[in-house]
């Protein structure tokens, strides 16, 4: 199996830079690869319309430069396209949509092996990352522990629930969504009204405390 390289950053302790991208288009992909600038890059699954031809594709480009990938999966699609997209060759699955502390969970066993210490829904399937075999062994088993975990937090539940969330074991990332939270308190398009940038505060210090690395968004690199 490929080493995860957004994993070992992680396990590292070193931080991270990664881009996005609403296509799957692998010349995009090899593009943003030449640049040398970043460790991974993010497709926007939840909004681009792609194939699942196009997910293996996109994988295949970033390999091409050691990028580690990422792809970003509405909650609901989650049961049909995490083991396709991990199939496919992505190593990091963000999680859009998570309300409860049993969302949080069903996410993590969407991606964790199907053995009894894991406890997962993963179970042995045929795919690319597993060199075109079926899984199951140990190589395969130890490649989904290694499938990093990311969730939005963008809903007033789960805003409220934050640290039950963050208890549950497993999760690797956290990233807040201030357009969603604005609408589930009312307000929408008030990304920047000052009650949802203290609430952004609060969640990442939250995450920081409890040991759950926060991915921040930055528009300018100053």
């Amino acid at each position: 199996m490929r080493p995860n390289k957004l994993r070992n950053l992680l396990k590292s302790g070193k931080p991270t830079l990664g881009t996005r991208l609403h296509s799957t288009w692998p010349a995009v992909v090899e593009a943003i690869g030449h640049t040398g600038m970043f460790d991974y890059v993010e497709f926007l699954g939840e909004y681009a319309p792609f194939d699942l031809y196009a997910l293996e594709n996109f994988c295949r480009a970033a390999e091409l430069f050691n990028l580690g990938t990422m792809i970003k999966l509405d909650y609901e699609t989650q049961l049909h396209l995490v083991p396709r997209a991990i199939g496919g060759g992505f190593q990091s699955i963000l999680f859009a949509n998570c309300r409860t502390v049993g969302d949080a969970r069903a996410c993590i066993q969407s991606v964790r092996p199907e053995t009894p210490p894991d406890g997962g829904h993963f179970g042995a399937v045929f795919g690319r990352f597993a060199y075109m075999d079926y899984g199951g062994g140990r190589e395969y088993v130890h490649a989904l522990r290694e499938v990093v975990i990311a969730l939005m937090i963008e809903k007033k539940e789960a805003v409220d629930s934050l640290e039950e969330i963050l208890s549950v074991g497993g999760i690797d990332l956290l990233q807040w969504g201030p357009a969603d939270y604005a609408m589930s308190i009312g307000k929408p398009g008030a990304r920047n009204d000052p009650e949802i940038k203290a609430t952004e505060h609060r969640v990442i210090e939250t995450a920081l405390k409890m040991g759950v690395p926060p991915r921040v968004e930055i528009n300018h690199p100053d």
